[in-house]
């Protein structure tokens, strides 16, 4: 079976290989840009992770593979129109290099390029895993539209934030899994336990990253940490001390939620310091915990061999694991 960074090293090169047309230049030029920013790859890696488990040619995979990754990089352009964001991966965003209606009408062609890379899969699966394509990419979007109606509201509830994050990240990994399962030859069963795993792996490792933008040390966690704090960001920790906090407590969080200039550090302490009082980050762990367990519960069920499912244990391991 190949590594995991050998099949992100396969879609790194592909993705260097994939070509557009110079004309018109403003059309295609931000494809390449905000494609060639890098980026993990890991959406398209499992992909070709799960085809792999199942005994499928990776170099078939790889086109349904890029479409993902071609994709997700769509979905990027256009989330940071939406959030105004002039930086990406330490590069100026498509909308501030070029501008914003550059960004919308390359971003729409990203999509049908994505479908055109999905479109090369054997005619006999087309129906099937375009079905799988379409499903993930409706929840995604719903998925952003469900963060932006957050931001706007103040009584999210926890089942809320589980859902919205459930189709805006989760859904990708148990798509793009379940798609490379039935290119490998799973049978429907199977591709549906593995983007169980996924799905459920997907909403473990957001939880932990809500955990560790508060709890985790900048250098490991390679982000500035309190960073959702800053924002009011509405993140399982937010919501749950929301609901457990004391009269007292809550009047506070509002204060600094409510509060248009402060400084950074001191909001970041204060709100730290209610979450610790309340206790959250035992709750977030132990929300954490339930679902990377029903990811390998649904992974216990999958028809492979045990050295299979001990690959995608360790994968599991290795993305839950992260130093904090």
């Amino acid at each position: 079976m190949k590594e995991l960074k050998d099949l992100q090293l396969l879609i790194d090169n592909a993705v260097t290989k994939l070509t557009y047309p110079v004309y018109p230049a403003e059309l295609y030029e931000p494809i390449s840009y905000i494609l060639k920013m890098g980026g993990k790859r890991m959406r398209p890696a499992l992909l070709l992770m799960a085809c792999d488990l199942f005994g499928g040619d990776v170099e078939k995979a790889l086109p349904p593979a890029l479409a993902i990754e071609v994709f997700h990089n769509f979905t990027l352009m256009h989330d940071d129109i939406m959030d105004n964001a002039p930086l990406r991966r330490g590069k100026a965003t498509v909308h501030e290099r070029w501008n914003q209606n550059a960004a919308i009408l390359s971003g729409d062609v990203m999509l049908i390029e994505g479908y055109k890379l999905m479109m090369q899969v054997e005619d006999r699966l087309l129906r099937v895993i375009l079905d799988i394509f379409n499903k993930t990419a409706v929840g995604v979007c719903e998925g952003q539209q469900l963060d932006m109606d957050f931001e706007m509201r103040n009584d999210v509830k926890i089942d809320e934030y589980i859902y919205m994050i459930r189709l805006k990240t989760a859904v990708v990994l148990g798509g793009a899994l379940k798609i490379g399962s039935i290119l490998g030859g799973a049978d429907m069963k199977d591709a549906e336990l593995i983007a169980d795993f996924g799905e459920n792996l997907g909403l473990a490792f957001q939880l932990q990253d809500d955990i560790l933008d508060v709890y985790g040390s900048p250098e490991k966690f390679g982000k500035q940490v309190g960073g959702d704090i800053i924002s009011n960001k509405k993140t399982y920790l937010l919501i749950k001390t929301l609901e457990l906090a004391n009269d007292k407590q809550t009047a506070e969080l509002n204060y600094w939620i409510n509060l248009k200039q402060f400084d950074q550090q001191e909001k970041v302490e204060a709100i730290t310091a209610i979450y610790s009082a309340v206790q959250v980050r035992q709750y977030a762990e132990t929300a954490m915990h339930a679902y990377a367990d029903k990811a390998f519960g649904a992974l216990e069920k999958i028809n492979l061999p045990e050295e299979n499912k001990q690959y995608l244990r360790d994968f599991a391991d290795g993305l839950m694991v992260r130093e904090n």
